[in-house]
């Protein structure tokens, strides 16, 4: 479970405040699959991040039970200077579990080669891509966060992604942020939509879609990017 409490984010740009969050309460029920929605800016990766524990709010808090992981497919945790064996040792440290086992398990499931020993300012973006995947799916959590990850690789790694993404799910919660309303139906039950700084809950995924789809038409409408029906 994780309950938003009172949380309040807002961002100041220029002289532009932006409410990412207006005061919300608001819970996650745990073991679910719940996809966040919302227009262009309106928050949905910074209520991720918020969420994560990588970003602070403002006021109010945010209580979480049981394991929650960081953004799946994040890359901006490791250090460069690092190889990719000694961030994933590093991870498995901050993270409770066993580090031999974790190398392993990532050496065998990101296919880096000779690389995996070499510091991670060296790699490629779909290498560091690969190895954050593995960290990923290499420790067990009971919710996993997704922000827009996106396969890497060739077909056959990709098909193996796919499949142990799915099995991590299987048995435990999702939240996930994505644009693409075809990956959102296949792996999720339900869905929020963020608007103005407010979370909707809709128990249906195809509920949040429409919702979702009928705030871009009226954004458009209003801001004269399209004709009123």
């Amino acid at each position: 479970m994780i309950r938003l409490e009172n949380l309040c984010k807002t961002y100041r740009i220029e002289g532009t405040s932006k409410i990412v969050a207006n005061n919300v309460t608001f819970t996650f029920p745990s073991r679910r699959s719940i996809a966040i929605f919302g227009r262009n800016g309106a928050g949905k990766t910074t209520l991720l991040r918020m969420i994560a524990g990588t970003l602070p709010y403002d006021s109010g808090r945010i209580i979480k039970t049981g394991t929650v992981s960081w953004p799946v497919g994040f890359t901006g945790g490791f250090h460069g200077d690092l190889t990719g064996e000694q961030n994933t040792r590093f991870i498995a440290r901050i993270s409770g579990v066993d580090s031999d086992e974790l190398v392993d398990y990532v050496r065998d499931f990101a296919e880096l080669d000779q690389y995996f020993w070499l510091p991670v300012r060296t790699y490629s973006s779909g290498m560091r891509a690969r190895l954050s995947f593995g960290v990923s799916m290499g420790v067990y959590f009971d919710t996993y966060l997704v922000d827009e990850v996106t396969a890497t690789g060739d077909a056959t790694f990709r098909e193996k992604s796919t499949a142990v993404f799915a099995e991590r799910i299987a048995h435990s919660g999702l939240i996930m942020v994505t644009h693409s309303l075809e990956t959102a139906r296949r792996n999720c039950q339900h869905g929020v939509v963020l608007e103005n700084g407010v979370v909707t809950w809709f128990e249906e995924i195809d509920d949040a879609i429409n919702q979702h789809l009928e705030n871009n038409r009226r954004h458009m409408v209003t801001t004269g990017r399209a004709a009123p029906p």
